[in-house]
C-alpha cells in the first residue's frame, strides 16, 4: 500500500470516527469512549504520516517562504493538532468522573465538547482541502484495476 493510500485512509477514518463520536448513547458512554479513542489513534497516525511535511512546512512558514495554498493546509493542520490535543486531554480527564457521575468536573466535559466540535469542523475543512487529491487517487486506482 502506498503512502498516499495510507494518508487517504487515515483522513477518511478520522472523518468517519468523528461523525460517530457525536452519537450519544444515554446511560452508556462506552461507545463514545471507544470511538474517541479510535479518533485519537487516527490523529496520531495522521501526524506520523505527515511528520516530514509538517517539519518542512514549519520551516517554510516561519521563514515566510510558504505558498498561500500550503500555508492554508499548514494552518488547518496546526489548528487540528491544538484543538484535538485539548479535546483528547479533556476527554480522558473527564472519563472517570463522568463514569461515577461527579458534577465537580462539568467544565472538563464542556471544554471537551467545544474543542471536539471545533476539531470536527477543522477535519471537514481538512478533508475538503484534499478532496481533489482523493478523487484523483480513486480515479487512477480505478483505471489501474481495469
Amino acid at each position: 500500500m502506498t503512502v498516499k493510500a495510507k494518508k487517504i485512509i487515515v483522513d477518511m477514518g478520522m472523518a468517519i470516527f468523528i461523525v460517530l463520536s457525536f452519537i450519544r448513547w444515554e446511560g452508556n458512554p462506552l461507545f463514545h469512549i471507544i470511538v474517541g479513542t479510535a479518533c485519537t489513534a487516527f490523529l496520531i497516525l495522521h501526524i506520523l504520516l505527515h511528520r516530514k511535511w509538517l517539519v518542512a512546512q514549519t520551516k517554510k512558514f516561519f521563514r515566510g517562504k510558504a505558498s498561500i495554498k500550503v500555508t492554508r493546509l499548514y494552518v488547518i493542520d496546526m489548528l487540528l493538532l491544538v484543538t484535538w490535543s485539548i479535546s483528547i486531554m479533556m476527554g480522558f480527564l473527564a472519563i472517570q468522573p463522568y463514569l461515577i457521575e461527579s458534577e465537580s468536573v462539568l467544565w472538563l466535559g464542556r471544554i471537551h465538547g467545544l474543542t471536539a466540535r471545533l476539531g470536527a469542523v477543522l477535519v471537514i475543512v481538512h478533508f475538503l482541502q484534499h478532496l481533489k487529491q482523493i478523487r484523483s487517487y480513486f480515479r487512477s486506482s480505478a483505471k489501474a484495476s481495469q
